[in-house]
């Protein structure tokens, strides 16, 4: 155990998908009493429980703008963040007692590289992906592999240095590197800050040995003697799954009613998270396929306002809820996602491979059907399907969508008996011991906590 002079300033990048998982790693830091703040904005702030544990508070901060329409999102937010928070940050630290011992930032947040040096203390990176994820992108990011022919979306890019030497299409590298603004001051922005990940104090990732050993083992020769993987961090008994994450549009009551009148392994889950939105033509296959499968199905996808729907992004076309009624429970928003996983009718997932997702379908032993969009998602579709056995591909990107009748047939075998689901049930045991007492991840997150306490 520690004590309450131990304590953690918990700063996640302002997104539900990096806000969760580091509310759920604050939740079992203060199992172990260790005092946390977890930084939050106006956006975030109903994520974090108000009566938790008073070992539990939260700090408001300003909320990032970016309002700015010719600059990148992602390095707009940040370099609010860093504008604004900052100081902020100092004179609180200053004037706080027990003083913060470490911070724990999003991988997105490298400059809290400089925070942390002005406030004497380490800082850890909290990775949102897995460890090979963060591989790849540590490696992107300081060697900056060249593309000799940027015009063709198929040229490959290598990485011979990561364990399997992983190799990609242009295509599946992240906007962010290829964006047509490559080498000008945002890209150089975002690429110091991704840099100062690779010299921070230490890395803790929600993942389990057992799971990305290879990728854990290269984290800690390479580039880290200091990474802990603790994961799966989820809800514990106190809080439940129920209240992770948003509020959504339909009742528990009428989902579990839905779901208990279904067999055992004979629904197929589709989500693609929280901020992903699906084309016209993505929405149209989906639909169709899932029409065509037979399959019964819980849908959930977000609901594009007018400025995206004149973006070209799709809504679920009229009447459909209404045709596949029986066989279809259609949700539009914020899905209790782990509630759906959990229950034993669920045999398979559709997802878009964002790792909180990934982990969550692990954990629940289901098969996947991966529909990566970008970012961390094609590493992790190809950690899935390749490495681990465990899931079935169903389709990549915008451009390349199957038919229909593909996707569907697809679903329908993601509900068999078929290598995959033996798979998915060996990772479910395995991910389920690594957080028991003894296993993997309870023994590393001791040891953090060890660590933190020597502080």
């Amino acid at each position: 155990m520690s004590t309450s002079q131990t304590h953690v300033l918990a700063y996640p990048f302002p997104s539900s998908g990096h806000v969760i998982p580091i509310i759920d790693l604050a939740k079992a830091l203060v199992s172990r009493g260790v005092r946390v703040t977890v930084l939050v904005t106006s956006s975030n702030q109903a994520l974090v429980p108000t009566t938790y544990s008073p070992l539990l508070q939260t700090l408001l901060l300003p909320a990032p703008n970016a309002s700015d329409p010719n600059q990148i999102r992602l390095v707009a937010l940040v370099t609010f963040m860093r504008q604004y928070h900052y100081p902020i940050l100092l004179d609180w630290a200053q004037a706080h007692l027990p003083p913060p011992s470490v911070i724990i930032s999003d991988f997105f947040l490298g400059w809290t590289h400089h925070l942390a040096r002005d406030l004497n203390v380490p800082r850890l990176v909290f990775s949102p992906s897995g460890a090979f994820a963060l591989s790849v992108s540590y490696s992107l990011w300081r060697d900056t592999p060249r593309n000799d022919n940027p015009e063709d979306p198929n040229s490959v890019v290598s990485f011979p240095d990561l364990p399997n030497s992983p190799v990609y299409p242009w295509w599946q590298i992240t906007h962010q590197f290829t964006a047509p603004e490559r080498g000008g001051p945002e890209w150089e922005f975002h690429r110091e800050n991704m840099l100062f990940n690779i010299d921070s104090w230490g890395v803790v990732f929600n993942t389990f040995t057992e799971l990305e050993r290879v990728y854990l083992d290269h984290m800690k020769k390479y580039l880290h003697q200091r990474v802990w993987a603790v994961g799966p961090v989820l809800p514990d008994q106190k809080s439940g799954p129920e209240n992770r994450g948003g509020s959504s549009t339909v009742t528990r009551h009428n989902l579990m009613e839905w779901l208990d009148a279904r067999a055992d392994g004979s629904v197929v889950y589709v989500c693609f998270g929280s901020r992903t939105f699906l084309t016209n033509s993505q929405m149209e296959v989906l639909t169709r396929a899932l029409e065509l499968s037979g399959v019964h199905f819980i849908l959930s996808v977000r609901t594009p306002d007018e400025r995206h729907v004149a973006q070209g992004h799709g809504k679920i076309p009229s009447g459909f809820a209404d045709q596949v009624r029986g066989k279809g429970f259609v949700i539009e928003g914020w899905a209790p996602q782990l509630v759906i996983l959990s229950h034993g009718a669920v045999g398979s997932f559709m997802t878009h491979c964002g790792w909180n997702s990934v982990v969550e379908g692990l954990v629940s032993g289901v098969v996947m059907l991966t529909w990566p969009m970008g970012a961390d998602q094609y590493t992790n579709a190809k950690l899935l399907v390749d490495e681990l056995g465990v899931a079935i591909r169903a389709a990549e990107g915008i451009e390349k969508v199957p038919e229909a009748i593909v996707m569907a047939k697809s679903m329908e075998r993601s509900l068999g008996m078929t290598k995959e689901r033996v798979r998915a049930l060996e990772l479910r045991n395995a991910a389920l011991r690594a957080i028991k007492k003894d296993g993997s991840s309870h023994k590393d997150l001791d040891a953090l906590v060890h660590k933190l306490n020597q502080l």
